[in-house]
C-alpha cells in the first residue's frame, strides 16, 4: 500500500513552497522568507474567504479574531459564537480539514474581550520500514488557541491585542528525535478606525485596519536543535462601505500583506537571527513582489442576503496563488451563514474548487 506518511509530507511541502517558494526563472532576485506553522496563515471563515482573503478593514463582524480582533469593540452585539468548517486541498486529499470556532463578549460600551479555536486536521498517516510493511498509523495536527481584549480608543478608533499558544504536531504517532511536537507563543497588534463619511450626496462608511500577526517565539520540532519563525504578518486594509437605498448595500474592500521575516538569499540560513532582528531586517529586505494583494466586493439586500466576490494575488517568487473567489451570505435574527468557493486561475492549483463553511449565533437574540 502506498506510505501515506510520504502524501503527509508532500502536503506539508506544498504549505511551504505556497508560503516561501523561489521561481527558478528569476534571475534578478533570489530571496525569500522562510517559516514555519503555515496553517496560520490559512484564512478560516467563509466572509473573509468569498471576498479574495480580505479582513483588515471590513465590517465587523462575529469572524473578526483572524483578521483584526479590534473590530469587536464596533459590534453591536453584546455576545456572539461561530464555527467554520474548510475541506482543505480536496484535490489532493479527501481528509484534511480546517476547525475555527469563534467566541466573543462585550465588558462595556468600551471592552470587549474573545477568543478563539483553531484546529487543523492533516488525516490520517501509515509509517513504513524500509521494506515497505506498515510499522504505525498517525494522526498528525496542528492548532492554536486565541485570547484578545479590545478597547474604543476613541470615538472613530479602537485597538487589541491578541495572545496565541500554537502547537505543530506533524509527526503524530511517533516521538523520535526529529519528530517531536512543536510550542509556541505569538501575539497580535491590531487597529481599526470607522467613521461615517457623504460622498456624492451617499451616507457611506469608511473603515481601514491594521494587523501585525505571529510575532512570538520560534518553533522547534527537534528539542531546540532546529528553530523556525512563525509567519509572522503585516496586513494594511481599507474599506468603504455605502447605501444605494433603503435596501440595498454594497461594500468594497482592500487589503495588502507582507511577512515581517528576514529573507534567505540561496543557500543562505537566516533561522539564527533572533525574532526581533528578524523582524526588523524584514524592512530592509522590502520590495514591491513581497506584496499580497487582496480585493473584494460585497453586496447585501435589506440586510438578509449578501453576495460577495474577490480575487487575491501573490507573486511568483513568494508562492504563485492567484484565484478568484465567490459565496454567499444569509442573515436571520438568532444566526448568520455563511459560504464561499475558490475558483483558480492557474493550471493545477491545489486551491481549486475549495468550499468553507461558517455558522454564526448572535446569543443577545437567542437569549431573548
Amino acid at each position: 500500500m502506498r506510505n501515506r506518511y510520504s502524501r503527509t509530507l508532500i502536503i506539508l511541502s506544498f504549505f511551504v513552497i505556497s508560503a516561501v517558494r523561489v521561481s527558478a526563472q528569476d534571475e534578478v532576485k533570489e530571496a525569500f522568507p522562510r517559516t514555519a506553522t503555515p496553517f496560520l496563515t490559512i484564512t478560516p471563515d467563509s466572509r473573509g474567504g468569498s471576498m479574495g482573503d480580505v479582513g483588515a478593514a471590513t465590517s465587523p463582524d462575529i469572524y473578526s479574531q483572524y483578521w483584526n480582533s479590534s473590530k469587536y469593540a464596533f459590534l453591536d452585539q453584546e455576545m456572539g459564537v461561530s464555527l467554520s468548517y474548510t475541506p482543505w486541498l480536496r484535490d489532493l486529499v479527501d481528509d484534511i480539514n480546517l476547525y475555527y470556532l469563534t467566541f466573543f463578549r462585550r465588558i462595556d460600551k468600551k471592552q470587549t474581550v474573545s477568543a478563539s479555536l483553531r484546529y487543523f486536521s492533516l488525516g490520517s498517516i501509515y509509517f513504513t520500514d524500509e521494506a515497505g510493511d506498515r510499522t504505525a498509523e498517525g494522526k498528525p495536527n496542528e492548532f492554536a488557541i486565541d485570547a484578545a481584549y479590545a478597547l474604543m480608543l476613541s470615538d472613530h478608533i479602537s485597538g487589541s491585542v491578541a495572545f496565541r499558544y500554537i502547537r505543530s504536531d506533524i509527526n503524530n504517532g511517533t516521538r523520535t528525535e526529529a519528530g517531536l511536537p512543536g510550542n509556541a507563543f505569538a501575539a497580535d497588534l491590531n487597529f481599526f478606525y470607522l467613521n461615517q463619511v457623504k460622498w456624492g450626496g451617499r451616507e457611506g462608511d469608511l473603515s481601514a485596519g491594521i494587523n501585525i500577526s505571529n510575532v512570538g517565539s520560534k518553533i522547534s520540532y527537534d528539542d531546540g536543535g532546529t528553530q523556525e519563525f512563525l509567519p509572522t504578518n503585516l496586513r494594511i486594509g481599507g474599506a468603504y462601505n455605502v447605501e444605494i437605498d433603503k435596501y440595498n448595500k454594497v461594500g468594497f474592500s482592500l487589503d495588502v500583506n507582507r511577512y515581517m521575516v528576514a529573507k534567505n538569499e540561496v543557500g543562505e540560513d537566516k533561522s539564527e537571527l533572533s525574532v526581533p532582528a528578524s523582524f526588523f531586517q524584514s524592512f530592509g529586505d522590502f520590495a514591491v513582489e513581497d506584496l499580497r494583494i487582496s480585493v473584494g466586493g460585497e453586496y447585501w439586500y435589506n440586510e438578509q442576503f449578501a453576495i460577495r466576490a474577490g480575487y487575491y494575488h501573490e507573486d511568483e517568487l513568494i508562492g504563485n496563488r492567484k484565484f478568484a473567489t465567490a459565496g454567499a451570505g444569509l442573515k436571520f435574527n438568532m444566526f448568520t451563514f455563511d459560504a464561499s468557493y475558490i475558483i483558480s486561475v492557474s493550471q493545477n492549483n491545489p486551491l481549486a474548487n475549495t468550499i468553507r463553511f461558517s455558522l454564526g449565533f448572535n446569543l443577545d437574540e437567542m437569549g431573548k
